[in-house]
């Protein structure tokens, strides 16, 4: 009997037997002439100019506490958080572009600068892990609405200059090192992962999977966490939600939610972390 079509999407970037058509797998042939994405937050927009002006952006959000810094004394981001964010970027583009996970990862980590380029290590000090893309905001005049928008370019462009910048200049070794494993565990995984995503998504996902590739990714990289890193199931899908609260819009951050408590209800064993037998 032929694999469902979702199914079909995902297949271990290693495998022997590969279509050659791109939506046939996630991890497809290289696409000729396409330069690596950058995987940066959905835009964030004025909805309305009339009063009350209606600003789609959440309140800014304080800073992490001095006792968990985000960045090192090199200058570098040395949080867990900046690795998951960091292998999601890789998985991303790796689909996108049709290529090994790792072998991308290890490719950009490489990289030469291009010479005359500066890395405004600034950027860091005011880079957000938790900028989320919350509901419409109400502001009272045109003069608030104007402030707030330039404030979003400010942070987008802040955004774009962190996450495209050389991973080496941004990441320290520690996150470099847990990114990479990482993903080497959802490579690892891939195929035994991508049946359970099978039954746990919804429909419209499956009827229109090249659209959730980012979220798809999500799921991999918070599963191969819990059953390959140990990471505990709750945290895992706390930080699986928030990076679709993030790079993801719609209900996409309820939906991982209930993927991921599903995955840990009905296919892994909590009392050792470990996945266990499919539940039919």
């Amino acid at each position: 009997m032929a694999a469902p079509a979702a199914i079909s999407i995902f297949s271990s970037s290693n495998s022997s037997s590969v279509s050659p058509r791109p939506r046939k797998r996630l991890l497809a042939e290289p696409v000729s002439g396409r330069s690596p994405r950058t995987l940066q937050p959905p835009p964030r927009t004025v909805a309305s100019s009339r009063a009350p002006l209606v600003v789609s952006h959440p309140p800014p959000t304080p800073a992490p506490a001095p006792g968990h810094p985000k960045v090192d004394r090199s200058g570098r981001f040395c949080s867990p958080r900046a690795a998951r964010e960091l292998a999601l970027m890789v998985a991303y583009a790796a689909c996108l572009e049709g290529a090994d996970v790792v072998r991308l990862f290890d490719r950009r980590v490489a990289a030469r600068r291009e010479p005359g380029y500066v890395f405004n290590k600034a950027s860091l000090q005011s880079y957000n892990f938790m900028s989320f893309c919350g509901g419409p905001l109400e502001v009272a005049t045109e003069e608030e609405a104007e402030k707030l928008m330039s404030q979003n370019e400010k942070d987008s462009a802040n955004e774009a200059e962190v996450l495209s910048a050389p991973p080496r200049l941004v990441y320290n070794n520690f996150v470099l090192r847990l990114a990479r494993e990482m993903l080497v565990a959802v490579a690892s995984g891939w195929d035994q992962h991508v049946e359970i995503i099978n039954k746990i998504i919804p429909q419209s996902w499956k009827d229109e999977p090249v659209a959730r590739i980012l979220e798809l990714c999500i799921l991999h990289i918070a599963m191969a966490e819990m059953t390959s890193k140990e990471t505990p199931h709750k945290v895992a899908i706390n930080e699986a939600v928030d990076l679709a609260k993030r790079f993801c819009d719609g209900g996409a951050p309820r939906v991982i939610n209930g993927c991921l408590r599903t995955y840990v209800k009905d296919h892994m064993d909590i009392g050792t972390g470990h996945p266990s037998e499919s539940k039919e």
